[in-house]
């Protein structure tokens, strides 16, 4: 029997996402994704693990799962207030030719640019001054997915695995979780603050039912002692 899809649940998710005039701009099917003509590494595209309600996922796509059967395809329409939002005047800026003089950038359009931290496209260039766009390429756009729940993960060390790899896009073959009855440890790369980890850890805490969770610095080539 089909298990349904409850708020917090951890999926395998097949998905592939398309706009209006069906052109496919995301998918976790390397087929599909090869004769879509996106671009892509060979044996990278597998199903994405996330978990429900903890926006890992398109606003519209990850309530859509709630209630939703293993195994079964479905179709999910979404306005762009679901997806990538809508388009906002707000976000389109002038911004001086010498700031980009300044960086050692020549702008031109269609350059995407990084202007402290935000991400956006040079649309126009008139005057010395340069238009940059920063909303969402897809915004304002409405888009459908097609998507298949593929199982339930109940593993707590994939689960926290995913979860960390989503939320700080470390690969999970970089990481080491190692689960002992109540004691939970994480081996990682990278030196997070401890800000972070406290957060980390109050959310891993409360998506999976651990008691308590370590996370350790471990270089490269580094054995941790007990």
């Amino acid at each position: 029997m089909a298990e349904k899809i409850a708020h917090h649940d951890f999926v395998e998710l097949d998905y592939t996402g398309k706009l209006s005039d069906g052109t496919i701009f995301d998918t976790t099917n390397e087929e599909v994704a090869h004769q879509a003509g996106l671009p892509h590494h060979h044996g990278t595209l597998q199903p994405a693990v996330v978990c429900v309600g903890e926006r890992q996922l398109l606003p519209g796509l990850d309530q859509d799962l709630e209630g939703k059967e293993t195994g079964r395809e479905y179709t999910v329409v979404l306005p762009p207030e679901q997806a990538f939002g809508k388009r906002d005047i707000k976000n389109v800026r002038i911004i001086p030719m010498g700031t980009f003089r300044e960086h050692e950038v020549q702008p031109r359009p269609g350059l995407q640019v990084d202007v402290d931290g935000e991400r956006g496209i040079v649309t126009s260039i008139a005057g010395g001054r340069v238009v940059v766009n920063f909303n969402h390429p897809l915004s304002g756009k409405e888009i459908t997915y097609t998507y298949i729940i593929r199982r339930k993960v109940m593993d707590v060390s994939e689960k926290i695995r995913s979860f960390l790899t989503g939320s700080l896009n470390i690969p999970t073959d970089q990481m080491q979780v190692k689960v002992e009855g109540e004691k939970t440890s994480v081996e990682m790369p990278v030196q997070l603050p401890p800000e972070l980890t406290d957060l980390l850890s109050k959310k891993l805490v409360e998506l999976t039912g651990i008691k308590t969770i370590e996370f350790v610095f471990k270089k490269p080539g580094e054995t941790i002692k007990e």
